[in-house]
């Protein structure tokens, strides 16, 4: 076969597809750190399969027209860095071949070289021994072949698979902390699948999707029970001069906490007392409040009201035609990713007009993005907080998409960097001028959690057992062991060695103690000076995150 019909592109892509997603949860466990965070074979297979669904809706005979619609649900339901560099590699390939009917093996052998090109262009820091590497080499190798002598389509696909898995195996060379661990790169395996996919098509043994058992998806706002809610209570408060200098936020915690406070964020600056805390009593709250000082401002909102409209809005959703309605005009949008109710409600808490879920083990995608960038078409500038390493290229690329649209990406790299950036955002400055502040203020963040370990491993000196908890810092694994309490006591000593800090945000998640909770604020206490706030934040994955400034 050397002539290639719209209809075998088709199959092809639909073999590459289906091994890709049968292989997917292989590739997700091919992760450097041993936490439950492995996402890189669900993103690509998420990433193909939209990419796939598009080329299937395409009926024409012509390859360019098929490999456009590829291209472009590829471009569209990106998820995460692999799933945005698998992404381009295809722009780059339809680029290529655009306008052809029919493709040669000529046309496959530049079009995947010129995919290359492309994904490492569209890569501000192209990293060496990741997907880039795998399709840079394969691509070359196989066309450098061809260009001396050529060949079928079968050789070519024998050849681009044989120097991926090359390729592949020697990413551990490139990074060190792959050879450490003892795996290879995760984006460049699931290229190789996708690749071998094409290549048992062209052989006649198209690859076959496997039954996959789905979760139904559920709007999470229909999911909340109305005790969950009461009045999200906000309040500055002037301290009384006679009592300013010796003021105890903690005190003033545990006393809201006492009387049901949750969501709770008290921060003191010199006579000034901000606080937030969602109670069913805001009036005790504000009693409580008021033997400290007078309210320079206050506020406060009925949660169950909100929730009310948000499950009436998401019943009527599905069957309700769309309404066009007067938005007010904005300066400013602001949209963030989080995962867990309490963090999603403090990001709200803090301004943001969209909160995306999202977050280790599930990514936005490029459309996900771009639909809430044409939700906010009242704002005139929109910012958006991706608020994790993985899903900052998703957010880029959409930034690309709407180029007619102001859209600033600010590249918070984790939670904790997402809420001091948006704490710091200025309604009434330029955008140029907000933007230098939170970077300033991102770059000051240092960010750590706890959480457990997946499979057994050694990194960096530390030995990991399955099953144990883990404390991280800024990318390196700090402490290891069966009982939780310990890491987080050797998490401490770390955070407290930091003297130039001032701001401890703890935020508590799935697998948080209370009594754990409790050591951490009383060992912050006595051997620190910093301000603490601790959020109950619901996150998965990580039972605390820690942020300090």
């Amino acid at each position: 076969m050397n002539k290639i019909s719209a209809n075998d592109f088709r199959g092809m892509i639909k073999s590459g597809y289906a091994n890709l997603q049968n292989n997917a949860e292989e590739i997700n466990t091919l992760n450097v750190f041993p936490v439950p965070d492995g996402d890189t074979g669900t993103n690509m297979s998420m990433t193909m399969e939209n990419g796939y669904k598009e080329a299937m809706k395409c009926t024409s005979d012509s390859v360019s027209d098929v490999a456009k619609a590829l291209s472009r649900g590829l471009l569209m339901g990106a998820r995460g860095n692999s799933g945005v560099i698998t992404s381009q590699i295809f722009r780059g390939f339809y680029q290529y071949i655009d306008g052809k009917d029919e493709l040669e093996v000529k046309d496959y052998s530049e079009a995947f070289e010129n995919g290359a090109r492309v994904a490492y262009k569209a890569i501000m820091k192209p990293v060496e021994g990741t997907i880039l590497t795998v399709i840079r080499e394969a691509s070359w190798y196989a066309n450098h072949d061809y260009q001396n002598e050529p060949f079928d389509l079968n050789t070519y696909f024998d050849k681009l698979y044989s120097y991926s898995e090359d390729s592949l195996n020697h990413t551990p060379d490139y990074l060190p902390v792959l050879k450490e661990v003892g795996v290879v790169d995760s984006g460049g395996m699931g290229l190789l699948k996708i690749i071998e996919g094409f290549k048992l098509y062209f052989e006649g043994k198209p690859v076959e999707l496997k039954e996959q058992s789905h979760e139904v998806q559920v709007n999470p706002a229909l999911m909340l029970e109305n005790d969950e809610f009461g009045y999200c209570t906000e309040f500055i408060l002037r301290l009384e001069s006679s009592i300013a200098e010796s003021f105890d936020e903690n005190r003033l915690k545990r006393k809201l906490t006492d009387m049901g406070g949750e969501s709770l964020v008290v921060v003191k600056d010199e006579d000034l007392v901000k606080v937030h805390v969602h109670t069913l009593k805001p009036g005790e709250a504000l009693n409580i409040a008021q033997r400290y000082g007078e309210f320079v401002k206050l506020k406060i909102e009925n949660m169950q009201e909100q929730h009310s409209t948000i499950i009436s809005n998401a019943q009527k959703e599905e069957n309700k035609p769309e309404e066009k309605t007067e938005k007010t005009p904005k300066k400013y949008g602001i949209v963030s990713v989080a995962a867990g109710e309490g963090v999603t409600q403090l990001f709200y808490d803090l301004g943001c007009d969209v909160v995306v879920s999202g977050g280790q083990t599930m990514n936005p995608s490029t459309e996900d993005f771009v639909k809430v960038i044409n939700d906010l078409d009242n704002c005139e500038n929109i910012f958006i907080f991706p608020n994790n390493s993985n899903i900052i290229l998703a957010a880029r690329q959409a930034q690309s998409v709407m180029s007619d649209r102001n859209v600033e990406v600010i590249e918070t790299k984790s939670i904790q960097a997402g809420i001091s950036a948006i704490g710091f955002f200025n309604p009434e400055v330029e955008a140029e001028d907000n933007v230098e502040t939170m970077n300033d203020i991102i770059s000051n963040v240092y960010a750590s959690s706890v959480t457990y370990a997946i499979k057994d491993t050694s990194f960096e000196g530390v030995t990991v057992r399955e099953g144990d908890y883990i404390a991280m810092a800024n990318k390196t694994i700090v402490a290891s062991d069966v009982n939780q309490k310990t890491v987080i006591e050797k998490l401490m000593e770390l955070l407290s060695s930091f003297e130039d800090k001032e701001i401890l945000t703890i935020i508590t998640g799935e697998g948080s103690e209370p009594e754990i909770t409790d050591y951490i604020e009383e060992y912050i206490s006595k051997n620190t000076s910093f301000e603490t706030q601790i959020i109950q934040g619901d996150q998965p994955v990580y039972s605390y995150l820690f942020g300090l400034e």
